[in-house]
């Protein structure tokens, strides 16, 4: 049973602050989706196989077979298998602590980044990191949708990218509720449409296997590369992949939902977090080699294909038609295309939002609701979309790599090195104003380090011959800097202050998040103990009083922020 501690001395509430018009709206809409603050256990009602089946759903998207598809007809099967499973790598040793860190405080990457090595402030940089990743990949969503569209029904392109954009707004307006409901009806339909295409190709024409090992790219008139294999080529088609290494994020805006950690549920528990956490390269890597199949088996196989292989509305119509009417294969790729597209775009639509949303109101104090910053996100991959992004993507995705690597390795870096290998990061998260620097230089700084030499190295700043590297020394330089400073500085820039001013756990007996209640000066509403703070502004009889996160993000006074009283080190 939860528990409720009444912390009102009296009839006190005639005397606490006012709700302004941003905290109530902030209330309201946080109410559902949580945008600002740490999910309470109250909410979260959902068990772990619901989370990580809604968590996965959003990797339905197409992407990746353009991907795949992209970097082997440049680079060859050898160089773009080698570079599929680089990127793998990267993201399940990157993603693992992260995620986990997620599912077991309730918190989004945002809340997780601040804590560990950037400050209440730094952390807004990686946020727009992330909301940048998030309109990329709903244009190149919204491009493929858009393809499908035109080809199936005719639609002009350009009509094609408005409708793929605003059917996904009335869809994410609702949150976590509406999204899980979504991702775990139609992902079965999804799995069957996928998998069909591949099952009649290996049965059908097992010669095409050979055909994909052995291939070595074409250029756009389709007469061969003869690529082999070589690092610079690994890189280059790493690099490209490796742009999807900011996905986890978009993966623990779910799992930050998890129920609580249990000796009854903890190998279900695990699986899910690992699964759906991390465990979506897998699912990933696997569209990648699938697109690229796909795209070899057309080029050596259907004549002019070289132009559309790349596109995945091309490639399920063109293998469709090989073992049903026309007709048939026609309505059933555009039916794919459509669900993959509305399965992930309206995630990237929720994450963006989120990421703007907690950017902005930490900046400004005010809160102008969610969903305006869903048209910002929707308006700007729009824009992307009429730009025809499509034909410039894997340059695109390679330069955004830097920037993704940069910021997921060093928040990786923190928590598995600073925290747990040299005890200087604290070890249980922290994401309170009040409670953090505005800025921290172990990990602010080291994103920028690690993300400009990387960005430099990609123009080809240090020569031609090392620019395929730009996303090792992105990630090397992610791992090395985050422990450097941190012993540099002592850690004495995480913590502003030691106690929140609470005299309550934080955690109960399994180690999970409180869910103690307690009640907000400022909102006049209960929140559980994980997310409030000690006000300092007492109550009118003198008593000690409390405010939530949410509120105090809101507080452009700064009255109720506690004065510094930083724990030794």
């Amino acid at each position: 049973m939860t528990d409720t501690v009444d912390t009102r001395a009296g009839d006190t509430r005639a005397g606490v602050s006012p709700v302004n018009t941003s905290e109530r709206e902030a209330l309201k809409e946080t109410l559902e989706d949580y945008t600002l603050r740490f999910a309470p256990r109250s909410y979260r009602r959902w068990g772990p196989a619901v989370v990580a089946t809604s968590a996965l759903g959003g990797i339905a998207y197409l992407a990746d077979f353009s991907i795949g598809a992209n970097i082997g007809i440049a680079h060859g099967t050898g160089n773009a298998l080698w570079g599929i499973l680089l990127f793998a790598i990267v993201v399940l040793i990157t993603g693992t602590p992260l995620a986990y860190y997620a599912a077991r405080y309730n918190i989004d990457l945002d809340l997780v980044t601040r804590g560990s090595g950037f400050g209440y402030y730094g952390s807004v940089l990686t946020n727009l990191i992330f909301a940048s990743f998030t309109f990329i990949f709903f244009a190149l969503e919204g491009s493929i949708m858009a393809q499908g569209l035109k080809l199936g029904l005719g639609i002009p392109l350009p009509v094609g990218y408005l409708a793929s954009t605003l059917i996904v707004l009335p869809l994410v307006v609702y949150g976590m509720k509406a999204l899980a409901k979504l991702q775990v009806w139609t992902t079965p339909l999804w799995l069957v449409m996928m998998v069909g295409p591949f099952i009649y190709l290996v049965a059908a024409h097992p010669g095409s296997v050979g055909d994909f090992l052995s291939f070595s790219g074409v250029d756009s008139a389709g007469k061969p590369l003869g690529n082999g294999v070589s690092w610079a080529g690994i890189m280059l088609c790493a690099g490209v992949c490796l742009a999807l290494i900011a996905q986890i994020a978009e993966q623990i805006d779910y799992l930050r939902f998890m129920p609580p950690r249990t000796e009854e549920n903890k190998r279900k528990w695990w699986t899910a977090v690992l699964v759906a956490g991390p465990g979506w390269v897998f699912f990933g890597a696997l569209k990648q080699v699938a697109g690229l199949f796909l795209a070899v088996y057309l080029i050596g196989h259907v004549a002019d294909s070289v132009g559309v292989a790349n596109e995945p509305v091309h490639q399920f119509v063109m293998i469709y038609e090989e073992f049903m009417p026309a007709w048939l294969a026609m309505t059933l790729a555009v039916i794919l295309v459509v669900i993959s597209q509305i399965k992930i775009n309206v995630t990237n639509a929720y994450s963006g939002s989120l990421a703007w949303t907690n950017s902005f109101t930490r900046v400004t104090k005010t809160y102008p609701g969610r969903l305006v910053f869903v048209v910002v996100n929707l308006v700007i991959a729009l824009v992307l979309m009429e730009a025809n992004m499509f034909s410039f993507l894997s340059e695109l995705l390679n330069f955004y790599a830097n920037c993704g690597i940069a910021w997921i390795v060093v928040v990786a870096t923190d928590i598995a090195i600073n925290k747990y290998v040299l005890k200087i990061s604290p070890k249980h998260p922290e994401f309170r104003r009040g409670m953090l620097y505005a800025v921290n230089p172990v990990g602010f700084v080291s994103v920028i380090v690690a993300a400009g030499a990387s960005i430099l190295v990609f123009f080809g700043v240090f020569g031609d011959a090392v620019a395929p590297y730009s996303p090792m020394v992105a990630a090397v330089l992610g791992f090395v800097t985050p422990p450097v400073l941190a012993v540099a500085t002592k850690g004495r820039y995480y913590l502003r202050r030691g106690d929140d001013g609470i005299d309550l756990p934080m955690y109960d007996e399994d180690g999970n998040p409180s869910d103690v209640k307690l009640w907000c000066c400022v909102t006049q509403t209960e929140f559980e103990r994980p997310d409030m703070i000690a006000s300092a502004v007492p109550a009118p009889d003198g008593s000690k009083q409390y405010i939530s996160s949410l509120a105090l993000s809101c507080d452009r006074t700064g009255e109720h922020v506690l004065p510094a009283d930083p724990p030794v080190r």
